[in-house]
């Protein structure tokens, strides 16, 4: 190969100058999420299944989901599920070719954190 010179410039961003954009933050935050619900699933399944075998069954999960700890996982499953939700419907409207430009996606990175936000909130009051 060919012995170019670079200069004296980094090869790759360098963490103490690198500065992450809304775009990237939110693209990680829909795969976290995705992975959240993953991992939450099987809590979905325990209840089906409880409530399927036996009372006293259904008793011991519905007392865990009811406790404080169970309410706190739930509001950050449903935050999980609005926010990927979110992140799906943004990604079919760059699908078509809408909103590419770097404003406009800024914007909806940080309009999904906000949305996702309220509609866990009107969830958790309707519910």
């Amino acid at each position: 190969m060919a012995d170019v010179n670079r200069g004296n410039r980094p090869l790759s961003p360098h963490i103490m100058i690198y500065r992450p954009q809304m775009t990237s933050i939110s693209s990680i935050m829909v795969r976290m999420s995705g992975l959240a619900l993953l991992v939450l699933a099987p809590l979905v399944v325990w209840w089906l299944l409880a409530l399927a075998t036996s009372e006293s069954a259904f008793a011991v999960i519905d007392g865990l989901l009811r406790s404080w700890f169970g309410k706190l996982v739930l509001t950050g499953a449903i935050w999980a599920l609005w926010y990927h939700t979110l992140g799906r419907l943004r990604h079919v409207i760059w699908d078509f070719g809408y909103c590419l430009d770097v404003n406009t996606s800024e914007n909806m990175g940080r309009a999904m954190f906000i949305g996702a936000t309220v509609l866990t909130v009107i969830t958790i009051l309707v519910v």
